[in-house]
């Protein structure tokens, strides 16, 4: 190309940029506008808690809490789907994405400690009536708070988030073993299991085409796995999750008791929370409305868009009461 004909073309271009100064670009109406999703930071229980959030601040609430071994990233691409509706905000549970724990802190990873911090978490944003969407390790997390807050509890979306014996997967058995003999052996075998393959092969189990999941989800987890001390973080919240198991007939207490409206809406092909604890749910509340996708564990990375449309569907019918 010659000096003369790269001037002529970037004259053209230099023509359109007013065109896009002027913002005309953002005008076109055939573009979906995107709802932007902040990032922020609140410290709260001694914890600076990172979180996600995106839609009108006088909006109906929705908060979602992530599980194992991910973080508020989980929910990438579902926020801007239900952030034209809703105000959706996604804070990282401690131990887990950015959410910060001082050392001096001396902070306990139990599920206990974690529902704390969240319950707090709450608190300070001032969320009095949200609905919340739970997965994996927010299960108990969020069913803690739900118990200790039902009159705040709009609705629950539990999405592969177990609170029954009978939903609990053959994947289980290498930590229940862990639960029966907390031995250093035991332990040993779960560290090894939570390798770059291991983390892997928990997004790809049971979906039905592996090459849909995006690599980025699984490679960042094991990253983030292995910061300092953060392996161990993980293996005590292995052992205590027999904690959450002791809870269940509490949280099943909760569903008889308050009766929310809920929507188990669940990868069927689970290798840890299979169909039985979706459909346990309708046992115990009449409210409960059970839904279930054709993947696996992380039904979001190949089902965002239809969970978000049963969800919408499910809370506008759960507001309208």
């Amino acid at each position: 190309m010659t000096r003369r004909s790269f001037l002529s073309q970037s004259t053209g271009l230099i023509a359109l940029a007013p065109l896009a100064a002027e913002g005309g670009y953002r005008k076109d109406k055939s573009f979906r506008q995107v709802p932007h999703t902040s990032i922020h930071r609140v410290q709260v229980d001694g914890v600076s808690v990172f979180y996600r959030e995106a839609g009108a601040v006088d909006a109906p609430v929705i908060i979602l809490l992530h599980g194992f071994p991910k973080s508020s990233r989980q929910y990438r691409n579902l926020i801007p789907l239900l952030a034209d509706t809703y105000r959706v905000i996604a804070p990282d549970i401690p131990g887990f994405g950015f959410t910060k724990v001082p050392s001096e802190r001396n902070y306990q990873y139990t599920f206990d400690n974690l529902a704390k911090t969240i319950g707090k978490f709450t608190d300070a944003l001032h969320l009095t009536r949200y609905s919340l969407y739970v997965f994996d390790y927010g299960a108990p997390t969020g069913f803690r708070l739900a118990m200790a807050n039902p009159e705040r509890v709009v609705a629950i979306v539990s999405q592969n988030g177990n609170a029954y014996e009978e939903g609990l997967g053959d994947a289980w058995a290498p930590i229940q073993r862990y639960w029966r003999e907390p031995t250093k052996g035991n332990r040993e075998t779960l560290r090894k299991a939570l390798d770059p393959a291991g983390l892997r092969s928990q997004y790809t189990d049971g979906v039905p085409d592996p090459e849909q999941i995006d690599p980025v989800g699984y490679t960042l987890d094991a990253a983030m796995i292995e910061r300092p001390g953060n392996m161990d973080i993980q293996l005590d919240l292995f052992l205590d999750y027999a904690n959450n198991v002791k809870l269940y007939p509490a949280f099943q207490e909760y569903f008889r008791r308050a009766k929310p409206p809920l929507l188990a809406v669940w990868g069927r092909y689970d290798p840890f929370f299979i169909p039985a604890g979706a459909d346990a749910f309708k046992r115990d509340n009449p409210n409960a409305t059970v839904q279930f996708l054709d993947t696996g564990h992380f039904a979001l990375e190949t089902h965002a868009e239809e969970v978000a449309s049963a969800m919408k569907q499910f809370l506008r019918k759960a507001d309208a009461h």
